[in-house]
């Protein structure tokens, strides 16, 4: 209704301005307005910078899960400003570490060793820290570009959101995504090593 009553027409676009939610929820609106509008995004926290808005899947939760309505809609841009990143709380920083760690073990154990061993790496302020959200952002580029559709290769990307969507499910939402994607990960590492697909030293 919002849409329709400010006049907003096919060469108009959305613009998400905001953590992984809402360039979600701007994607969504982008993707089903007119059958499709150009979407704009700029996430300001690092879980939204490094995941929810590249890629083009967008996801809305309702009572019986998360992301269960949703589309995949290619944002026109992606617009990413580290320095967005300077007011954001300590633990929601953290929590988007988890994502961005994901993709060290999926894609390139470098970010893991870097995540490790430089203290700079959790510091937005540092050229470390923009290193890894650039490798973060390529990675998942390359990824969804070669799999738009989640239909193969781009399921990597779920890596630990099994259980991690259970958690934040059963706890209502509120805990932040990042720390439930964190111990599923742990939780599919452990489950791989009872399967005899992983070494003890792998899971640690």
């Amino acid at each position: 209704g919002i849409m329709g009553q400010a006049d907003f027409h096919r060469n108009d676009a959305v613009i998400g301005l905001g953590g992984g939610a809402t360039t979600d929820l701007a994607g969504f609106v982008g993707a089903t307005w007119l059958r499709g509008v150009r979407t704009i995004l700029i996430p300001t926290t690092l879980l939204g910078m490094v995941d929810a808005a590249i890629g083009g899947k967008t996801g809305v939760n309702t009572q019986e899960g998360k992301n269960l309505v949703g589309v995949f809609h290619q944002p026109y841009k992606v617009f990413i400003d580290l320095d967005t990143l300077e007011t954001l709380p300590r633990n929601e920083l953290l929590a988007g570490m988890s994502e961005l760690v994901k993709y060290g073990f999926i894609s390139d154990p470098e970010i893991l060793e870097t995540v490790l061993n430089d203290d700079h790496s959790t510091d937005p302020s540092s050229d470390v820290f923009a290193e890894l959200v650039t490798k973060a952002v390529a990675i998942k580029e390359r990824i969804t570009t070669e799999d738009f559709k989640e239909s193969g290769q781009r399921e990597i990307l779920n890596y630990g959101h099994t259980l991690g969507h259970a958690i934040e499910h059963a706890e209502r939402y509120k805990w932040r995504h990042g720390a439930a994607i964190s111990i599923g990960m742990t939780f599919a590492a452990e489950l791989s090593m009872l399967s005899g697909k992983l070494s003890d030293s792998d899971v640690e």
